[in-house]
């Protein structure tokens, strides 16, 4: 035992002794007859070494008195509880006289008072004594919003050298005058230009992370138009998941303002889906297939086999997985989905009963003039190779990863998506293998997307060049799009699904305008300083996109976030035929692969598509 731990154990003997000798003095109403101060005196001989036994037996001195919390003053009731009845229990077989059993029931209240009481007194000098000082240093900062998240962030910052919290806002009025961990909660977040000045504060944090994206963007607005600079808590489920603690704050990002629900995952039927089994990615080093091979990972495949044809992707997410998923057997393959030969080679030496397909070209300009044939051949013929081969290997379930391009379509790329997913619904009706189709929108981050390139802008100084001041478009996050699709994958799985196309749910469409007027915000500059710059519609780009067909309508699945897409039906093996044979010639002309195209994908308009 330590000198720290024998003084507080010599403590709590003292206090044993002066509750007892308290509580009889109580008893008599501060006049104790001298016959009943004898017994109180006589009794101390067992009843001190009884008590200190159970509480040593408690583990009471394993603590420290800097730190004592909930946990200790659990502990030290329990202790003593427990020597309370020994005590009793002693006195009533013996038959100890001149005990009152009031004494027995005054006593354990006082020393419980008395030990928690001089732990707590002697932790909140401590910290006055170590935090004291701290609170007139730092950088003056407001929190907005008063609740659970704002109390565990202030906890955790008061031992911060780096922020000084000066108040608090909150729309609820009735938090407004409150005290919350030593700091005012003064009132709206409106008033936030008028009490950063008035608090000499030049930043604040967001801790609201239950709150509506709504309510955060505004948050957002009147802290930037006071020329604040604004930081947040981390989200909810990071907290829940303890990757990171609430006082890790950080800038605020676009996922934060566009803010969607988190996805509720049927954890023991993606179990039953993916573990044990070998599952197959192609695409794995984008950005899509890369989270798909992190989320299929938590659910124990007996082997990820990653599938691109970059080999700098496939070699950076191999470095991830070998420090984050150890235990998780992947093999790393480099090829191509339109080489049958290859894909035979990955099925006869890993033996893949799930396929994820995320292999594709997406880049809607790069692929409208003079990539046209490699989109298709890649897009659709690439698909149909690795479907067949997968049949043929006898795996359980191709999932093809699809696109709202693919929705009335004015561009290669998008054609290309909607004919892999026609050829998937012909494949099926005379296939035993599942095929599920999942189609959604953009996703914040991905490679290729705007978000990236908005970023690359402001950091260079401006502009920001954005096509169209109407254009919209769907987005959500990466993490959410891959759980999806697994979740896709799983519903796709049942028979009455099979083939059918599921449409995520992308909330609302947001206007790109107003994402780079965000972006620019969030980066800490205004619109005077980095300029949006507007350069017009670019060759197969669409004012807006569409989840659904003109003659399509949707159905429920039990998942809240999937629909059913009705859609056309596959197509027949004849004209299946006849596509094969015309995308095994290789064409390359780029009008007459749009004008095939424009045949095989009737709602495909290539020269007056939806503007």
């Amino acid at each position: 035992m330590n000198w720290r731990a024998l003084l507080a154990f010599m403590h709590d003997v003292a206090a044993i002794g002066i509750c007892w000798l308290m509580a009889y003095w109580l008893r008599f109403n501060l006049d104790l007859p001298p016959v009943y101060a004898k017994t109180a005196w006589q009794t101390l001989v067992w009843i001190v070494p009884l008590q200190a036994a159970a509480f040593w037996h408690f583990g009471l001195y394993r603590g420290i008195w800097r730190y004592a919390s909930l946990h200790d003053l659990k502990r030290i009731v329990l202790a003593v509880s427990f020597s309370a009845v020994l005590v009793a229990g002693v006195v009533f077989m013996v038959n100890v006289a001149n005990v009152p059993r009031s004494v027995l029931i005054l006593s354990p209240i006082l020393l419980v008072v008395g030990m928690s009481g001089s732990r707590l007194a002697y932790r909140l000098l401590r910290e006055h004594q170590l935090y004291g000082r701290m609170r007139l240093q730092g950088e003056p900062v407001l929190v907005l919003g008063a609740g659970d998240a704002a109390v565990g962030l202030l906890k955790e910052l008061a031992a911060s050298q780096e922020w000084r919290v000066v108040g608090l806002l909150d729309d609820d009025a009735a938090k407004h005058g409150r005290l919350l961990n030593g700091a005012p909660v003064l009132g709206n977040v409106s008033d936030v230009a008028r009490q950063a000045e008035r608090l000499m504060a030049k930043h604040v944090i967001l801790a609201m992370p239950g709150a509506t994206s709504t309510a955060r963007r505004r948050a957002l607005e009147l802290a930037s138009a006071a020329g604040l600079t604004v930081l947040t808590v981390p989200a909810f489920d990071d907290l829940l998941s303890g990757r990171v603690s609430i006082s890790q704050i950080r800038k605020v990002e676009l996922e934060d303002l566009l803010g969607r629900e988190q996805v509720q995952l049927d954890d023991a039927g993606l179990h039953g889906l993916l573990t044990g089994k070998v599952v197959l990615v192609t695409g794995a080093g984008g950005s899509i297939g890369s989270e798909l091979a992190r989320q299929i990972a938590r659910f124990e495949p007996k082997r990820l086999v990653l599938f691109d044809n970059s080999e700098f992707a496939l070699y950076s997410i191999e470095q991830e997985f070998s420090e984050q998923f150890g235990t998780v057997p992947i093999a790393c393959v480099v090829g191509d989905v339109r080489s049958a030969a290859r894909l035979q080679h990955v099925f006869e030496t890993y033996c893949p009963q799930i396929v994820f397909h995320a292999a594709a070209y997406k880049h809607v300009p790069l692929m409208e003039n003079g990539n046209a044939s490699e989109a298709v051949r890649n897009n659709v013929l690439g698909t149909w190779r690795l479907a067949e081969v997968a049949e043929a290997n006898n795996a359980e379930t191709f999932v093809l990863i699809s696109t709202d391009k693919a929705v009335n379509p004015t561009n290669v790329m998008g054609a290309s998506k909607r004919l892999a997913e026609l050829v998937c619904q012909g494949l099926q009706a005379q296939s035993a293998m599942r095929f599920v189709t999942v189609r959604f929108g953009n996703v914040l981050g991905s490679n290729g997307s705007v978000i990236p390139k908005f970023r690359e802008q402001i950091a260079r100084g401006g502009p920001v060049t954005v096509t169209h001041t109407d254009i919209t478009r769907y987005f959500m996050s990466i993490p959410e799009a891959a759980q999806l699709v697994l979740q896709a994958g799983l519903m796709g799985g049942r028979r009455e699904t099979r083939g059918e196309i599921f449409v995520l749910d992308m909330g609302e469409a947001v206007k790109i305008v107003d994402l780079a007027r965000d972006m620019i915000r969030l980066s800490g500059f205004t619109e005077e300083e980095i300029k949006i710059e507007i350069t017009g519609l670019r060759p197969g780009e669409k004012l807006f996109e569409e989840l659904l067909a003109d003659g399509e309508q949707t159905l429920p699945t039990p998942h809240p976030k999937l629909r059913i897409a009705k859609a056309q039906s596959g197509l027949p093996a004849e004209a299946l035929a006849e596509l094969r044979a015309w995308l095994e010639s290789s064409p390359s002309d780029e009008r007459s692969v749009k004008q095939r195209l424009a045949q095989l994908v009737p709602e495909y308009q290539p020269r007056n598509g939806k503007q």
